[in-house]
């Protein structure tokens, strides 16, 4: 089976460490079917000049072609104009790389758009233009926050029910995708998976000396992603701000970065080493973070089924979440973690600091949080894929 990927949440050259779950997921199903990306790069007229300011200016330096995973990666530019109306935005990125598409027409047998909006809209236009099915893969914010505005979801009230086959990383997500008009029979759930070589129990101690930080015995909670508003970032300051101030032996890790590291900078300069902010790091070194942590924690306002999450639990490490989308059906126990309402710092702190304190089992967290590996969601995705050329 050849399958031609459309998506713009994918990794390039000048952001290395973006999507990972998208890199891991589609790399196994390269090792399965001939793969290959279309992972588009927004533009503009004169975007370079705007590197400052704009996504568009910052990945205007993105080559044109690039093996990833083994994976051929091409990188067409579409036409990206922020105060267009969003309803016009699925047209503009079909027909800014429907000549890219045209150029492969006879060449794959399905068409897999990955984000509902644009990506998805584009690709079922796109896989009509190439006279193959198309298959659209939601992950969270795309149908819990986007498809929110009115333009996005008059396309895709039109487009949704025309893609074959839709794949939802959750059961909730799959609701949503229901709400759209897509027949059940037509959405299929593919969680994402886990790769085990890398994130597994390890001793906590000894990370923290790899790290730098031996002979650190506070309690660590530790913050992985994008350091955003619509993360609960500035909602995990606040309420670190109210624990710190009740407890001298926490303290808070952000592993990444984003628009809120100004705001994670100052707070850091407030409450010394109490915070600890090494910024963006690559996913081979997430997992000694991850066991050199007491609790990890992520308080985002919307998501599909965060890998962070599936990730810590097969590190060992117990968990506080937001019971928001897919995080439910993750963290289903309280053995491994607990949840909170969204933009409640007051909550969240009292529940990070019931967590940081609690003693438990690494290896049987690891155990009740299992999920299956990169192969196997791959196995689930191309199911999915034969699903629709049948």
């Amino acid at each position: 089976m050849r399958v031609l990927i459309v998506t713009k949440i994918f990794p390039n050259a000048v952001e290395p460490l973006s999507s990972p779950f998208n890199r891991q997921q589609f790399a196994a199903l390269g090792r399965r079917c001939d793969v290959e990306v279309l992972a588009t790069i927004p533009w503009f007229p004169g975007a370079r000049a705007f590197g400052r300011w704009s996504t568009a200016g910052r990945l205007a330096g993105v080559p044109r072609r690039e093996t990833i995973d083994g994976l051929p990666v091409v990188h067409p530019r579409f036409i990206y104009l922020p105060r267009v109306a969003v309803g016009t935005q699925g047209a503009l990125y079909a027909a800014s790389i429907a000549v890219e598409a045209l150029r492969r027409r006879g060449k794959f047998d399905v068409v897999l758009g990955s984000w509902a909006y644009p990506d998805g809209v584009a690709a079922i236009a796109l896989a009509r233009l190439l006279g193959v099915p198309a298959v659209v893969k939601v992950h969270g914010s795309d149908l819990n926050v986007i498809a929110k505005m009115d333009g996005a979801a008059r396309n895709l009230r039109f487009a949704l029910p025309r893609a074959r086959r839709v794949v939802a990383v959750s059961r909730p997500l799959a609701d949503e995708v229901a709400g759209f008009g897509v027949p059940r029979e037509r959405i299929d759930v593919v969680p994402n998976g886990v790769d085990s070589d890398l994130f597994r129990p390890a001793d906590r101690a000894a990370a923290r000396a790899e790290l730098g930080h031996g002979g650190d015995r506070r309690r660590w909670i530790l913050y992985v992603g994008r350091l955003e508003p619509a993360k609960g970032v500035l909602d995990l300051l606040g309420a670190f701000t109210r624990l710190a101030a009740r407890r001298d032996d926490v303290r808070l890790v952000l592993v990444g970065d984003g628009s809120a590291r100004a705001a994670c900078a100052e707070a850091a300069q407030r409450l010394g080493d109490r915070i600890l902010a090494p910024g963006a790091r690559p996913l081979a070194e997430v997992p000694r973070w991850m066991a050199a942590c007491d609790v990890l924690t992520l308080p985002s306002w919307n998501e599909g089924t965060p890998n962070v999450l599936l990730e810590a639990l097969a590190c060992g490490r117990r968990v506080v979440a937001t019971r928001v989308g897919g995080i439910p059906d993750v963290v289903a126990s309280d053995a491994i973690g607990e949840l909170v309402p969204a933009r409640d710092p007051a909550a969240l702190a009292d529940a990070l600091e019931r967590a940081a304190v609690a003693h438990y089992d690494p290896d049987a967290v690891a155990r009740a949080g299992a999920r299956g590996s990169w192969t196997e969601s791959a196995a689930r995705l191309e199911a999915s894929l034969r699903a629709a050329l049948a």
